[in-house]
């Protein structure tokens, strides 16, 4: 084993806190002093603590390695979860048993259900937390989680020995050198660095390096991925400046209350831990004219706008948005911190200019005209991976057994680092036993097409999830994340309780079961409007009309259809979310029926598997353009379908690859068949010996 250490003296910054020592740890007799884990996690954000619980849960001893344990939890940037594309994501994480949909029904200070003036396929699951809470309840589950240890310190360098024969890859990850020089040997290692990798605070003018605000960043790993020959790029992100609660002036601003009832995230849970009306509302006032001016006046104090790095453009600065939306209104939330916290964060107003002027800002601001603000905010700049170089598993093309999880790849956003931290806890366990990896492709999930967009598409800005991105949005839907996940991930990879999945198991019957009545139940039209006149069905309709296509009314639900079949549906209605799930199914019956016939189109062509030592350079036996050969040889597609999605990559180019794999899988299927046949025929010959 050798280690990617750098020549001369260490650029790492020394840690605020003592590393602790791995006293009473298990030892590996290649490195008697060192200890040996399963699978190691570096980072502590929301991938991180999802992917080392991820990997526990699977079975495999695992260690989080985290600069401060204090920290593990921390919501860096908004007091939020969810929303519109990141609250599907949100419930997929909890039906593959994750952690921060339980931590947020158990936190949240505001919950409310967004887009809900259109259907529920694309319902936006949201909740204002508290930070203070989240983060003791993220290190209360991470602290107790069985198989799990967790331990202080920074990573520097990265411990590599030779590679697997079967697998692709120059080199195969097995360990860790810590900036103290002690190292940790792993099975399987996932790099979930967030914003640390060479990252860079700016506030107006000035800037300094740092993680986030008081973090010191990661310089030594990023150069060690450098000189492994990863394709690095830069992006930058930002952050609100902070509000003092008591000097804004609610009263003249418009008031949003939560929902009543209020809906968990997880599916374990029926409630959240706060009734509706102790929860604190949020605020929303807006950006105008003067706020313009004095963004505009001052952007030769900003170097933060002026950088060539790009930002995120469905979150932008405050600057960004009066520049690229010039004489335009902005929305701007004021929405609370905590139960118990005096701090307000203007949701919309991410800001880089100078300290002064940030101030001078806010209150040009209705409602702040008195504000304080007690923190400015502040663009951090980071390294980022380009994702073409990972697999859908989130292992790298580069170095085996090595994979990378949330802004590392370029994305942004708690809960795109949550999705990709549960996939490479899960497939980082499977891949120390040797087991195939848990894939999730875009027809199964919104991970799926986060994941997949990824590495075939890649980014060169921080990536977002929307439902626009989803294809089969009909058919992935929040209700229905445990029926498409659940399963898999207790059959396959072992992530998933025994609670949990009797519970889906329960859920996925009684569904059934439901259906099958309301499909059973039939009456005429005209009778269907004497027992529920409330509903505008037509009786000119003369044949009989399932209570199935009743409940599709939008005037209809299961308690008012129960009461005029009492008998036969009374007792789906105990249930809130198994009556809301029969509603949402009764809704989409039809056009789901279309979708799944689209989707197993698509899975024809993610059937259809590329080879994984394929050299797109070199191959002979296939038509291609150097152009094509050199994106499929970056992206290594795993398959047709993924090859597909490629930018550049032909239709001409893909029939060519299709005829080339088929041909390929007939020939070994060929060959795969003559040692069967040589035996039969030894078998004839003996038989035909003994007749004779």
């Amino acid at each position: 084993m050798f280690s990617f250490r750098r020549c001369g003296h260490r650029v790492a910054i020394s840690l605020t806190k003592q590393y602790l020592p791995f006293a009473g740890l298990s030892r590996d007799s290649a490195a008697p002093c060192s200890p040996h884990f399963d699978v190691v996690v570096v980072g502590g954000g929301h991938a991180g603590t999802e992917a080392a619980a991820a990997a526990a849960r699977c079975g495999s001893r695992t260690l989080l390695l985290t600069h401060r344990v204090d920290t593990i939890g921390q919501m860096s940037c908004n007091p939020s979860f969810g929303g519109i594309g990141k609250g599907h994501l949100m419930r997929e994480v909890d039906a593959l048993d994750g952690l921060c949909s339980r931590i947020c029904d158990q936190s949240g200070v505001h919950y409310k259900v967004l887009n809900r003036r259109k259907g529920p396929a694309v319902w936006g699951l949201r909740a204002q937390i508290d930070r203070k809470l989240y983060k003791q309840n993220m290190q209360k589950e991470i602290l107790n989680t069985p198989l799990l240890t967790v331990r202080e310190g920074a990573v520097e360098d990265l411990i590599l020995a030779e590679p697997e024969p079967e697998h692709t890859g120059k080199c195969r990850v097995s360990g860790v050198v810590l900036v103290d020089g002690s190292t940790v040997y792993a099975e399987s290692v996932i790099l979930t660095t967030g914003t640390f990798l060479r990252g860079m605070i700016v506030i107006g003018l000035e800037m300094h390096p740092a993680g986030r605000l008081g973090d010191q960043p990661s310089m030594g790993l990023a150069q060690t991925l450098e000189r492994l020959g990863f394709v690095v790029g830069r992006l930058k992100t930002g952050t609100p400046p902070r509000i003092a609660k008591e000097t804004i002036n609610f009263s003249i601003l418009n008031k949003q209350t939560p929902d009543n009832p209020s809906i968990p995230f997880s599916f374990v849970n029926e409630t959240v831990w706060i009734k509706p009306e102790d929860q604190l509302p949020c605020y929303l006032t807006h950006t105008n004219p003067r706020v313009d001016k004095i963004v505009l006046e001052n952007l030769h104090l900003n170097s933060h706008v002026k950088e060539t790095t790009r930002g995120p453009r469905y979150c932008p600065s405050i600057e960004s948005k009066v520049l690229r939306f010039p004489n335009r209104v902005h929305q701007v939330w004021l929405e609370p911190e905590g139960m118990d916290s005096d701090l307000i964060y203007p949701q919309g107003l991410s800001v880089t200019l100078p300290a002064e002027l940030q101030e001078k800002m806010i209150m040009c601001i209705r409602g702040l005209e008195n504000a304080k603000m007690t923190q400015p905010g502040y663009g951090v700049q980071y390294d980022y991976l380009d994702p073409r170089q990972i697999t859908p598993s989130l292992e790298t093309h580069l170095v085996q057994r090595l994979f990378f999880a949330g802004q590392i790849n370029g994305t942004t956003g708690y809960e795109e680092a949550a999705a990709q931290g549960v996939i490479a806890g899960i497939n980082a366990s499977l891949r120390v036993s040797r087991k195939p990896p848990f894939i999730v492709s875009r027809t199964e999930g919104y991970i799926g097409v986060l994941i997949d967009d990824l590495t075939t598409l890649g980014t060169c800005e921080p990536y977002r999830m929307f439902t626009s991105r989803v294809e089969f949005r009909l058919s992935l839907r929040p209700d229905n994340a445990d029926s498409r996940l659940t399963f898999r991930g207790y059959k396959e990879a072992g992530c998933v309780s025994q609670q949990r999945y009797e519970r889906a198991s329960w859920m996925k019957s009684s569904l059934e079961e439901g259906i099958s009545v309301l499909k059973s139940i039939e009456f005429s039209s005209s009778k269907w409007k004497k027992l529920i006149p409330q509903a505008s069905i037509s009786t000119a309709r003369s044949l009989p009309v399932r209570a199935l296509d009743v409940l599709k009314y939008e005037e209809v639900d299961m308690e008012l259809l129960a009461k005029a079949v009492p008998e036969s549906l009374k007792k789906y209605t105990k249930c809130r979310e198994l009556a809301e799930r029969l509603k949402i199914e009764a809704t989409y019956e039809s056009v789901v029926i279309h979708q799944l016939q689209e989707i197993k189109e698509v899975q024809r062509d993610e059937a259809l598997q590329l080879p994984k030592d394929l050299d797109y350079l070199t191959i002979r036996d296939v038509s291609l353009s150097h152009e094509v050969r050199e994106k499929l040889h970056f992206s290594r597609p795993q398959t047709i379908g993924a090859a597909s999605r490629i930018p550049g990559v032909t239709p001409a180019a893909i029939i060519n690859l299709l005829r080339f794999v088929k041909t390929t899988q007939q020939r070994q299927g060929a060959m795969n068949k003559l040692p069967q046949t040589d035996e039969y025929l030894r078998d004839t010959d003996k038989l035909q010996e003994r007749e004779l």
